[in-house]
């Protein structure tokens, strides 16, 4: 027998403080291993070097890549610069204001320290604010050359698809869950 009074579900909002926190701690955690690998990829190694760790499937390929995925829209950078940085924002809106889920915010703070990550090159990189170029080391021979901001970003969108799908909701609203108005409504 299904109890649905107020007490048997949990208040998303009791644990928001905490999920913020770690949300904000993994897009720490990501910018810290994105612009660290990059300032030893700068120091270690010469532009468009390579050097393979699995010979024919994984390299460390240094690069500059001014554009987007696959090095697209190369004359576009300031685009991307401006895109990230509304993304970057928005993303922040969401953990403080509407994420009220473990799971969601997880998975934006990935996606905002890899967008982070590269935004930091695009404002702070040569040849300018807004026009940097974004650093790119790993290489898998015949698909694309990426960094760990990349795999953050490609990763959590993946995850956000799957949330999407399961129709899990950020606020942590679920059916039969008590609102902020102290009545049971259904999702």
């Amino acid at each position: 027998m299904e109890n649905n009074s107020p007490a048997a579900a949990p208040d998303p909002r009791r644990y928001a403080g905490r999920f913020l926190a770690l949300g904000f701690g993994l897009a720490v955690l990501a910018l810290i291993l994105d612009q660290g690998t990059k300032l030893y990829i700068e120091s270690t190694m010469q532009l468009g070097e390579s050097i393979p760790v699995i010979p024919g499937i994984l390299n460390i390929h240094y690069i500059l890549n001014p554009g987007a995925a696959f090095s697209f829209g190369e004359n576009f950078t300031i685009v991307f610069a401006l895109l990230q940085a509304a993304v970057f924002c928005y993303v922040i809106y969401l953990l403080i204001r509407k994420v009220r889920t473990l799971s969601w915010a997880l998975t934006l703070g990935a996606l905002l320290g890899g967008v982070g990550g590269n935004l930091i090159d695009r404002i702070f990189r040569a040849p300018g604010l807004g026009f940097g170029h974004v650093v790119d080391m790993i290489s898998v021979p015949g698909f694309a050359i990426f960094n760990v901001a990349d795999s953050f970003i490609v990763c959590s969108m993946i995850v956000v698809a799957i949330l999407l799908l399961r129709d899990v909701p950020m606020n942590g609203a679920g059916k039969n869950t008590q609102t902020a108005t102290g009545t049971d409504q259904p999702q």
